[in-house]
Protein backbone atom coordinates (compact mmCIF):
# COMPACT_ATOMS: atom_id res chain seq x y z
CA UNK A 1 0.00 0.00 0.00
CA UNK A 2 1.68 3.48 -0.87
CA UNK A 3 1.79 6.44 1.34
CA UNK A 4 -0.93 8.16 0.07
CA UNK A 5 -3.86 4.99 0.23
CA UNK A 6 -1.80 4.47 3.63
CA UNK A 7 -2.46 7.96 5.30
CA UNK A 8 -5.85 8.40 3.08
CA UNK A 9 -7.02 4.88 5.34
CA UNK A 10 -5.94 6.35 8.90
CA UNK A 11 -7.98 9.23 8.06
CA UNK A 12 -10.99 7.46 7.14
CA UNK A 13 -10.40 5.46 10.22
CA UNK A 14 -10.39 8.54 12.37
CA UNK A 15 -13.01 10.31 11.09
CA UNK A 16 -15.43 7.01 11.52
CA UNK A 17 -14.29 7.16 14.96
CA UNK A 18 -15.18 10.22 15.55
CA UNK A 19 -18.55 10.36 13.22
CA UNK A 20 -17.56 12.83 10.97
CA UNK A 21 -20.34 14.13 8.32
CA UNK A 22 -19.28 12.31 4.90
CA UNK A 23 -19.03 15.64 3.02
CA UNK A 24 -16.89 17.15 6.08
CA UNK A 25 -14.64 14.15 5.72
CA UNK A 26 -14.34 14.26 1.87
CA UNK A 27 -13.61 17.94 2.10
CA UNK A 28 -10.92 17.40 4.40
CA UNK A 29 -9.12 14.87 2.53
CA UNK A 30 -8.93 17.15 -0.72
CA UNK A 31 -6.07 19.23 -0.89
CA UNK A 32 -6.49 22.92 -1.01
CA UNK A 33 -4.38 23.44 -4.36
CA UNK A 34 -1.57 21.03 -6.00
CA UNK A 35 0.90 22.53 -8.43
CA UNK A 36 3.39 21.27 -10.68
CA UNK A 37 5.80 23.52 -12.56
CA UNK A 38 9.05 22.99 -15.24
CA UNK A 39 11.62 23.88 -14.00
CA UNK A 40 14.49 24.43 -16.41
CA UNK A 41 18.11 25.08 -16.09
CA UNK A 42 21.15 25.33 -18.19
CA UNK A 43 24.10 22.62 -16.78
CA UNK A 44 27.55 24.05 -16.34
CA UNK A 45 28.14 22.19 -19.81
CA UNK A 46 25.68 24.64 -21.38
CA UNK A 47 23.40 22.30 -22.18
CA UNK A 48 19.56 22.64 -20.77
CA UNK A 49 17.90 20.14 -18.83
CA UNK A 50 13.92 20.19 -17.01
CA UNK A 51 12.85 18.80 -13.78
CA UNK A 52 9.05 18.63 -12.64
CA UNK A 53 8.56 20.48 -9.26
CA UNK A 54 5.58 19.84 -7.10
CA UNK A 55 3.73 21.62 -4.51
CA UNK A 56 0.55 20.41 -2.71
CA UNK A 57 -1.24 22.74 -0.19
CA UNK A 58 -3.22 20.47 1.28
CA UNK A 59 -5.10 22.69 4.48
CA UNK A 60 -5.19 25.89 5.64
CA UNK A 61 -7.90 26.24 8.32
CA UNK A 62 -5.76 26.28 11.44
CA UNK A 63 -2.94 28.68 9.52
CA UNK A 64 -0.84 29.15 7.05
CA UNK A 65 0.58 25.65 5.51
CA UNK A 66 3.27 24.36 6.19
CA UNK A 67 5.68 21.70 4.86
CA UNK A 68 9.12 20.67 3.51
CA UNK A 69 10.72 20.94 -0.42
CA UNK A 70 12.74 17.33 -1.19
CA UNK A 71 15.07 16.60 -4.29
CA UNK A 72 14.66 12.97 -5.20
CA UNK A 73 14.65 11.17 -8.04
CA UNK A 74 11.11 9.50 -6.98
CA UNK A 75 9.45 12.20 -5.90
CA UNK A 76 5.69 11.78 -7.72
CA UNK A 77 2.46 13.10 -6.39
CA UNK A 78 1.05 10.70 -4.55
CA UNK A 79 3.85 10.76 -2.51
CA UNK A 80 3.90 14.73 -1.91
CA UNK A 81 -0.05 14.45 -1.61
CA UNK A 82 0.23 12.10 1.50
CA UNK A 83 3.08 13.78 3.33
CA UNK A 84 1.06 17.37 2.69
CA UNK A 85 -1.43 15.56 4.34
CA UNK A 86 0.44 13.91 7.10
CA UNK A 87 1.73 17.79 7.85
CA UNK A 88 -2.12 18.82 8.34
CA UNK A 89 -2.58 16.05 11.01
CA UNK A 90 0.99 16.81 12.38
CA UNK A 91 0.85 20.28 13.04
CA UNK A 92 -2.71 19.61 14.52
CA UNK A 93 -1.54 16.84 16.58
CA UNK A 94 1.41 19.28 17.95
CA UNK A 95 -1.50 21.76 18.50
CA UNK A 96 1.14 24.83 16.63
CA UNK A 97 -1.20 27.03 14.04
CA UNK A 98 -0.33 25.48 10.79
CA UNK A 99 -2.26 23.60 7.89
CA UNK A 100 -0.52 20.99 5.72
CA UNK A 101 1.83 21.50 2.34
CA UNK A 102 4.61 19.64 0.93
CA UNK A 103 6.94 19.97 -2.27
CA UNK A 104 9.65 18.53 -4.05
CA UNK A 105 11.68 18.52 -7.08
CA UNK A 106 12.30 15.00 -9.27
CA UNK A 107 16.01 14.89 -9.33
CA UNK A 108 18.79 13.51 -7.80
CA UNK A 109 20.82 16.19 -6.46
CA UNK A 110 23.94 13.88 -5.57
CA UNK A 111 24.39 14.19 -10.03
CA UNK A 112 24.11 18.30 -9.88
CA UNK A 113 26.76 20.56 -8.70
CA UNK A 114 26.30 23.61 -5.95
CA UNK A 115 26.09 26.03 -8.37
CA UNK A 116 23.45 23.44 -10.72
CA UNK A 117 21.24 22.92 -7.29
CA UNK A 118 20.99 27.29 -6.42
CA UNK A 119 19.77 27.74 -10.29
CA UNK A 120 17.67 24.81 -10.34
CA UNK A 121 16.17 25.89 -6.38
CA UNK A 122 15.74 29.89 -7.77
CA UNK A 123 13.71 29.35 -10.92
CA UNK A 124 11.04 26.66 -8.62
CA UNK A 125 10.71 29.31 -6.13
CA UNK A 126 10.41 31.84 -9.34
CA UNK A 127 7.54 29.37 -10.63
CA UNK A 128 5.84 29.30 -7.04
CA UNK A 129 6.92 32.40 -5.28
CA UNK A 130 3.35 34.14 -5.51
CA UNK A 131 2.15 31.30 -3.93
CA UNK A 132 3.72 30.74 -1.30
CA UNK A 133 4.19 33.65 1.69
CA UNK A 134 4.92 34.08 5.06
CA UNK A 135 0.94 33.99 6.01
CA UNK A 136 0.16 31.06 3.23
CA UNK A 137 2.74 28.73 3.10
CA UNK A 138 6.17 28.15 4.54
CA UNK A 139 9.05 25.59 3.35
CA UNK A 140 11.56 23.86 4.87
CA UNK A 141 14.30 20.88 4.31
CA UNK A 142 13.29 17.86 3.36
CA UNK A 143 15.09 14.78 2.01
CA UNK A 144 17.92 15.64 -0.51
CA UNK A 145 17.28 19.80 0.44
CA UNK A 146 18.90 21.68 3.16
CA UNK A 147 19.59 25.12 5.01
CA UNK A 148 21.52 26.41 2.07
CA UNK A 149 18.64 25.75 -0.03
CA UNK A 150 16.61 27.46 2.44
CA UNK A 151 18.88 30.20 1.82
CA UNK A 152 18.59 30.40 -2.01
CA UNK A 153 14.29 30.46 -1.77
CA UNK A 154 14.57 33.28 1.23
CA UNK A 155 16.96 35.81 -1.63
CA UNK A 156 15.06 34.42 -4.18
CA UNK A 157 11.65 35.42 -2.90
CA UNK A 158 12.76 37.98 -1.42
CA UNK A 159 13.33 39.86 -4.77
CA UNK A 160 9.69 39.66 -5.13
CA UNK A 161 8.52 40.52 -1.87
CA UNK A 162 11.10 42.55 -0.10
CA UNK A 163 13.58 40.71 2.81
CA UNK A 164 11.20 38.18 4.57
CA UNK A 165 12.79 35.40 6.46
CA UNK A 166 9.70 34.11 8.21
CA UNK A 167 8.93 32.57 4.31
CA UNK A 168 11.28 29.35 5.40
CA UNK A 169 12.24 27.73 8.41
CA UNK A 170 15.47 25.69 8.67
CA UNK A 171 17.84 28.53 7.18
CA UNK A 172 20.83 29.17 8.56
CA UNK A 173 20.98 30.82 11.86
CA UNK A 174 22.79 33.97 10.30
CA UNK A 175 19.78 34.31 8.08
CA UNK A 176 17.35 34.17 10.91
CA UNK A 177 17.37 30.41 12.06
CA UNK A 178 16.51 29.40 15.01
CA UNK A 179 19.18 27.99 17.60
CA UNK A 180 18.17 23.83 18.09
CA UNK A 181 16.61 23.84 14.49
CA UNK A 182 18.93 21.14 13.18
CA UNK A 183 18.61 18.67 15.95
CA UNK A 184 14.72 19.42 16.72
CA UNK A 185 13.69 16.26 14.94
CA UNK A 186 15.80 13.87 16.73
CA UNK A 187 15.81 15.59 20.38
CA UNK A 188 12.12 16.06 19.82
CA UNK A 189 11.89 11.74 19.17
CA UNK A 190 13.75 11.49 22.02
CA UNK A 191 11.05 13.68 24.10
CA UNK A 192 8.39 11.65 22.60
CA UNK A 193 10.19 8.57 23.71
CA UNK A 194 10.59 9.52 27.24
CA UNK A 195 6.81 9.96 27.79
CA UNK A 196 6.43 6.69 26.34
CA UNK A 197 8.58 4.94 28.35
CA UNK A 198 7.40 7.32 31.43
CA UNK A 199 3.80 5.63 31.25
CA UNK A 200 5.20 1.93 31.79
CA UNK A 201 7.44 3.21 34.81
CA UNK A 202 10.44 2.93 32.41
CA UNK A 203 13.01 5.24 31.10
CA UNK A 204 16.11 5.79 28.42
CA UNK A 205 18.21 4.59 31.13
CA UNK A 206 16.76 1.11 30.99
CA UNK A 207 16.42 0.22 27.43
CA UNK A 208 18.12 -0.90 24.79
CA UNK A 209 17.84 0.82 21.09
CA UNK A 210 17.98 -0.11 17.27
CA UNK A 211 18.06 3.08 14.92
CA UNK A 212 17.68 2.60 11.27
CA UNK A 213 19.26 5.68 9.70
CA UNK A 214 22.36 7.60 10.78
CA UNK A 215 20.89 10.97 8.75
CA UNK A 216 20.32 14.02 10.38
CA UNK A 217 17.44 12.76 12.82
CA UNK A 218 18.94 8.80 13.52
CA UNK A 219 22.22 10.10 14.47
CA UNK A 220 20.34 13.14 16.89
CA UNK A 221 18.34 10.89 18.24
CA UNK A 222 21.59 8.86 19.13
CA UNK A 223 23.25 11.30 20.53
CA UNK A 224 20.94 12.38 22.83
CA UNK A 225 19.36 8.55 23.78
CA UNK A 226 23.61 7.76 24.41
CA UNK A 227 23.75 10.92 26.85
CA UNK A 228 20.70 10.12 28.73
CA UNK A 229 22.56 6.38 29.40
CA UNK A 230 20.41 4.79 27.17
CA UNK A 231 22.27 1.55 25.16
CA UNK A 232 22.13 1.69 21.75
CA UNK A 233 23.14 -1.44 20.65
CA UNK A 234 22.48 -1.45 16.60
CA UNK A 235 22.84 1.41 13.60
CA UNK A 236 22.27 1.34 10.40
CA UNK A 237 22.15 3.89 7.00
CA UNK A 238 22.62 3.05 3.94
CA UNK A 239 26.53 2.82 3.89
CA UNK A 240 25.95 -0.24 6.11
CA UNK A 241 25.42 -1.11 9.79
CA UNK A 242 27.38 -1.77 12.86
CA UNK A 243 26.47 -3.41 16.34
CA UNK A 244 27.56 -3.78 19.73
CA UNK A 245 25.45 -5.85 22.40
CA UNK A 246 27.21 -3.24 25.00
CA UNK A 247 26.32 -0.62 23.63
CA UNK A 248 27.85 1.53 20.72
CA UNK A 249 29.99 4.33 21.76
CA UNK A 250 27.91 6.95 19.95
CA UNK A 251 30.49 9.74 19.96
CA UNK A 252 33.11 7.88 18.73
CA UNK A 253 30.70 6.16 15.74
CA UNK A 254 29.83 10.31 14.66
CA UNK A 255 33.50 10.80 14.59
CA UNK A 256 33.76 8.07 12.26
CA UNK A 257 31.22 8.66 10.11
CA UNK A 258 32.30 12.09 10.10
CA UNK A 259 36.27 11.07 8.98
CA UNK A 260 35.01 8.22 6.73
CA UNK A 261 31.54 8.71 4.91
CA UNK A 262 30.40 5.88 6.25
CA UNK A 263 29.60 2.82 9.58
CA UNK A 264 32.53 0.42 7.79
CA UNK A 265 35.11 -0.54 9.64
CA UNK A 266 34.14 0.92 13.22
CA UNK A 267 36.49 -0.10 15.79
CA UNK A 268 34.00 0.23 18.50
CA UNK A 269 30.87 -2.70 17.04
CA UNK A 270 30.82 -5.49 14.54
CA UNK A 271 28.99 -5.58 11.29
CA UNK A 272 25.79 -6.81 10.27
CA UNK A 273 23.62 -6.97 7.35
CA UNK A 274 21.77 -4.06 7.34
CA UNK A 275 18.46 -6.29 6.11
CA UNK A 276 18.83 -7.24 9.55
CA UNK A 277 18.40 -4.04 11.49
CA UNK A 278 14.82 -4.03 11.94
CA UNK A 279 14.50 -7.41 13.13
CA UNK A 280 17.67 -7.13 16.05
CA UNK A 281 17.09 -7.91 19.35
CA UNK A 282 15.78 -4.81 21.41
CA UNK A 283 13.50 -2.84 23.12
CA UNK A 284 12.73 0.06 21.13
CA UNK A 285 13.35 0.44 17.48
CA UNK A 286 13.35 3.93 15.76
CA UNK A 287 13.35 3.70 12.34
CA UNK A 288 14.71 6.97 10.90
CA UNK A 289 14.93 6.10 7.18
CA UNK A 290 12.14 5.91 4.33
CA UNK A 291 8.74 4.97 4.63
CA UNK A 292 7.14 1.24 4.31
CA UNK A 293 10.08 -0.35 5.76
CA UNK A 294 8.35 -2.57 8.04
CA UNK A 295 5.79 -4.12 6.46
CA UNK A 296 3.81 -7.64 6.24
CA UNK A 297 6.88 -9.53 5.55
CA UNK A 298 9.20 -8.43 8.26
CA UNK A 299 6.56 -7.47 10.91
CA UNK A 300 5.91 -10.89 12.54
CA UNK A 301 9.64 -11.01 13.50
CA UNK A 302 10.39 -7.98 14.80
CA UNK A 303 11.52 -8.16 18.55
CA UNK A 304 11.37 -4.89 19.83
CA UNK A 305 8.59 -4.12 22.61
CA UNK A 306 8.29 -0.11 21.43
CA UNK A 307 8.66 1.21 18.26
CA UNK A 308 9.24 4.91 17.75
CA UNK A 309 8.56 6.56 14.32
CA UNK A 310 11.18 8.88 13.73
CA UNK A 311 10.64 8.49 9.78
CA UNK A 312 7.36 9.08 7.74
CA UNK A 313 5.21 6.46 7.38
CA UNK A 314 7.37 3.32 8.02
CA UNK A 315 4.50 0.80 9.42
CA UNK A 316 2.40 0.21 6.40
CA UNK A 317 -0.80 -0.67 7.24
CA UNK A 318 -0.69 -4.47 7.31
CA UNK A 319 2.44 -4.40 9.78
CA UNK A 320 0.83 -2.17 12.00
CA UNK A 321 -2.02 -4.85 12.13
CA UNK A 322 0.35 -7.91 12.72
CA UNK A 323 2.38 -5.57 14.97
CA UNK A 324 -0.61 -4.42 16.91
CA UNK A 325 -1.91 -7.96 17.48
CA UNK A 326 1.37 -8.94 19.11
CA UNK A 327 1.04 -6.33 21.80
CA UNK A 328 4.07 -3.96 20.29
CA UNK A 329 3.52 -0.53 21.13
CA UNK A 330 3.72 2.19 18.63
CA UNK A 331 4.47 5.90 18.79
CA UNK A 332 3.06 7.05 15.78
CA UNK A 333 4.80 9.30 12.79
CA UNK A 334 2.28 12.17 13.15
CA UNK A 335 3.26 12.97 16.60
CA UNK A 336 6.98 11.11 17.11
CA UNK A 337 8.85 13.32 14.32
CA UNK A 338 7.09 16.74 15.02
CA UNK A 339 9.84 18.30 16.71
CA UNK A 340 10.95 19.82 13.76
CA UNK A 341 8.01 21.38 12.97
CA UNK A 342 7.53 22.47 16.26
CA UNK A 343 10.79 24.24 16.39
CA UNK A 344 10.18 25.46 12.27
CA UNK A 345 7.19 27.15 14.19
CA UNK A 346 9.38 28.52 16.95
CA UNK A 347 11.65 29.92 14.08
CA UNK A 348 8.81 31.50 12.23
CA UNK A 349 7.67 33.31 15.41
CA UNK A 350 11.13 34.73 15.96
CA UNK A 351 11.40 35.84 12.49
CA UNK A 352 8.01 37.51 13.18
CA UNK A 353 8.64 38.97 16.11
CA UNK A 354 12.01 40.10 15.40
CA UNK A 355 13.24 38.93 18.42
CA UNK A 356 15.75 35.37 18.72
CA UNK A 357 15.29 32.78 21.46
CA UNK A 358 18.95 31.28 23.19
CA UNK A 359 18.76 27.04 22.93
CA UNK A 360 17.53 27.02 26.30
CA UNK A 361 14.69 28.33 25.86
CA UNK A 362 14.00 26.53 22.16
CA UNK A 363 14.70 22.96 23.94
CA UNK A 364 12.60 23.96 26.96
CA UNK A 365 9.50 25.03 24.60
CA UNK A 366 10.06 22.09 22.20
CA UNK A 367 9.81 19.77 25.41
CA UNK A 368 6.76 21.12 26.98
CA UNK A 369 5.03 20.77 23.53
CA UNK A 370 5.84 17.25 23.02
CA UNK A 371 4.87 16.28 26.18
CA UNK A 372 1.68 17.71 25.91
CA UNK A 373 1.07 16.45 22.88
CA UNK A 374 1.26 13.01 24.25
CA UNK A 375 -0.78 13.43 27.25
CA UNK A 376 -3.54 14.82 24.61
CA UNK A 377 -3.10 12.01 22.30
CA UNK A 378 -3.90 9.53 25.67
CA UNK A 379 -6.81 11.34 26.18
CA UNK A 380 -7.85 10.55 23.12
CA UNK A 381 -7.09 7.12 23.35
CA UNK A 382 -9.24 6.60 26.55
CA UNK A 383 -11.97 8.67 25.17
CA UNK A 384 -12.37 6.43 22.03
CA UNK A 385 -10.48 3.52 23.41
CA UNK A 386 -7.89 3.16 20.79
CA UNK A 387 -4.54 2.60 20.21
CA UNK A 388 -1.72 5.12 20.05
CA UNK A 389 -1.54 6.59 15.93
CA UNK A 390 -5.54 6.71 16.12
CA UNK A 391 -5.78 8.69 19.46
CA UNK A 392 -3.24 11.05 17.17
CA UNK A 393 -4.85 10.71 14.28
CA UNK A 394 -8.37 11.23 15.95
CA UNK A 395 -6.58 14.15 17.89
CA UNK A 396 -5.30 15.46 14.84
CA UNK A 397 -9.04 15.37 12.53
CA UNK A 398 -10.45 16.32 15.13
CA UNK A 399 -8.70 19.93 15.77
CA UNK A 400 -9.19 20.12 11.94
CA UNK A 401 -12.52 19.90 11.71
CA UNK A 402 -13.34 21.49 14.33
CA UNK A 403 -11.57 24.91 12.74
CA UNK A 404 -12.82 23.99 9.67
CA UNK A 405 -16.80 23.86 10.95
CA UNK A 406 -16.05 27.40 13.46
CA UNK A 407 -14.54 28.88 9.51
CA UNK A 408 -18.18 28.72 8.46
CA UNK A 409 -18.13 25.37 6.41
CA UNK A 410 -21.62 24.33 5.35
CA UNK A 411 -22.34 20.41 5.01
Amino acid sequence: MNALAATSRNFRKAGRILGLDSKLEKSLLIPFREIKVECTIPKDDGSLVSYVGFRVQHDNARGPMKGGIRYHPEVDPDEVNALAQLMTWKTAVADIPYGGAKGGIGCNPKELSNSELERLTRVFTQKIHDLIGIHTDIPAPDMGTNAQTMAWILDEYSKFHGHSPAVVTGKPIDLGGSLGREAATGRGVVFATEALLAESGKSIRDMTFVIQGFGNVGSWAARLIHERGGKVIAVSDITGAVKNANGIDIPELLKHKESTGNLINFNGGDSMDANEILVHECDVLIPCALGGVLNRENAADVKAKFIIEAANHPTDPEADEILSKRGVIILPDIYANAGGVTVSYFEWVQNIQGFMWDEDKVNNELRRYMIRAFHNIKDMCQSHSCDLRMGAFTLGVNRVARATLLRGWEA
